[in-house]
């Protein structure tokens, strides 16, 4: 299935971090906006989850923000690691600091309050709550994609893989009836078990280039530990083996 906005033409994250660090100013923030716009969701997902308070989360976005913006990331470097990494170690920074500045603030109306011997103390699960915060961003990074092919092309495979997705025990037919109803058109379930083959393809493929821009010209080992650490392999296990 050919696409003219295949994912894989886009630049990888990589080549953002360099352009947002190096060349001309209209350049750098062209390529800095893209960055944040990227990987915003997935910071703003954890940020909520982790302080439980949308304005709270909301001021620490705009925090994180500012410091990718002067360039907090601009140590950034393929050869050392993942960019995933560098930005969960940024939003542990953020964290940390937070926490210190919260504990600060208790310790002035406390009148002794020792400072906290581990500042990490304040994050319990941060590696696997931000892990999963990425996944999700990613799996809804995919759904966009689908979608805006859908409306691009007519092509129904957002539609019929949400029904499946929200409906997982309906038949074939009942499913064929919802859809029907969604596109206003009548659908057979041959045809849904058809079209829900192809999304599950288009899919695998938006979901694996969207894992796949955050790294280096990965190997398909590396590529394969990535998805397996993100909890995505079995989404893309198929596509990945049709590729090879």
């Amino acid at each position: 299935m050919s696409d003219p906005t295949h994912l894989s033409r886009i630049s990888t994250e990589w080549d953002l971090v360099f352009q947002a660090h190096n060349g001309p100013p209209e350049a750098i923030s062209a390529a800095q906006t893209e960055l944040m716009t990227r990987y915003a969701g997935a910071v703003h997902r954890y940020l909520l989850g982790a302080v439980r308070d949308p304005d709270l989360a909301c001021d620490l976005d705009q925090e994180f923000a500012l410091r990718f913006l002067r360039g907090d990331l601009h140590r950034a470097d393929p050869s050392r690691g993942r960019f995933r990494d560098f930005v969960k170690r940024a939003v542990r920074n953020l964290m940390i600091d937070h926490y210190r500045r919260r504990k600060r603030e208790s310790s002035r109306m406390v009148d002794q309050m020792p400072e906290q011997a581990d500042p990490d103390a304040g994050l319990p699960d941060f590696d696997a709550e931000f892990t999963q915060s990425w996944r999700r961003e990613l799996m809804a990074q995919a759904w966009d994609a689908l979608s805006r092919q859908q409306e691009r092309t007519g092509q129904p495979f957002h539609t019929v893989l949400r029904f499946r997705v929200q409906y997982p025990e309906l038949t074939s037919e009942g499913l064929s009836e919802r859809v029907a109803v969604a596109l206003g058109k009548e659908v057979n379930a041959g045809w849904v078990r058809q079209n829900l083959h192809r999304a599950r393809g288009q899919f695998a493929s938006y979901l694996l280039e969207a894992v796949r821009r955050s790294m280096k010209s990965p190997s398909r080992e590396e590529l394969h530990e990535e998805l397996a650490e993100l909890g995505l392999l079995k989404y893309c296990q198929s596509e990945i083996e049709r590729r090879d």
